[in-house]
């Protein structure tokens, strides 16, 4: 059996990157996907193709994560369609890097709300449902910045830290009710994001990495299909690091 058959999945920030191959994996496993994004352009639309011919339900919705109406509004709208939310993945995030003494107010309040606020945006609207049914994972994607600290990121790092203390505390709440809540903190992953850096600057993040390399979306995704899945069921309040041993 699929390790995620019967259960239904949210992910926001779906249609690219480390969201998109959480998506494909999930799908893999069997799970029916409700996805979030800002646009339902023609990445989307692949997305939701690939989706389907692996043999489950899938939608993409446009809908704004850092919004708390929208955020309320699309899982109103996904539950009529799908029924039940069983896993909600918060993996929307920006950046906006700069040193603090050039960042501006704007840049800050920014990657706050994408990548913070979205997730407080999407927990409360799924939380009646997972407290009603008595189960649920949730799943916060944060980053080794927001436990180690980066110099020209205090916003980002910020907000990834922020993002672990929910994580801990929302464990606590709900834990009595059979939900689970955990983060992830990627470290250097091979996306889109990290592709527009020089070729020597990504040789030398290589270099001060264990493995020597940098990680895969998909193997952000295998992390997140663990803590989805009933493989990680006696597992909460945590942070799993996959950052190449980069903070051993």
């Amino acid at each position: 059996m699929k390790l995620l058959q019967g259960k239904t999945a949210l992910i926001t920030g779906a249609s690219r990157g480390i969201g998109r191959a959480i998506a494909e994996k999930f799908a893999d496993e069997g799970a029916d996907l409700i996805l979030t994004d800002l646009f339902y352009d023609e990445h989307a639309k692949e997305l939701e193709k690939i989706l389907k011919d692996k043999g489950v339900k899938a939608k993409l919705y446009a809908s704004d994560a850092s919004d708390f109406e929208q955020a309320h509004q699309v899982v109103k709208e996904a539950l009529a369609e799908f029924g039940a939310i069983h896993i909600l993945v918060n993996n929307a995030g920006i950046t906006r890097d700069t040193l603090l003494m050039r960042m501006t107010e704007e840049q800050w309040d920014a990657v706050i709300k994408v990548n913070l606020k979205s997730v407080f945006n999407l927990t409360k609207a799924v939380q009646p449902v997972m407290l009603k049914q008595r189960e649920g994972s949730i799943i916060n994607m944060s980053s080794v910045v927001g436990v180690s600290g980066n110099a020209g990121q205090a916003n980002y790092s910020a907000s990834k830290a922020g993002m672990i203390g929910f994580t801990k505390t929302v464990a606590r709440e709900v834990g009595s009710r059979n939900i689970r809540c955990n983060a992830i903190a990627p470290g250097f992953i091979l996306t889109e994001m990290t592709a527009k850096l020089s070729e020597d600057v990504r040789k030398e993040w290589a270099a001060k990495i264990p493995l020597k390399r940098g990680g895969t979306p998909e193997e952000v995704a295998k992390a997140a299909l663990f803590l989805a899945s009933d493989l990680s069921s006696y597992v909460s309040g945590q942070v799993l690091q996959v950052c190449g041993g980069m903070l051993t």
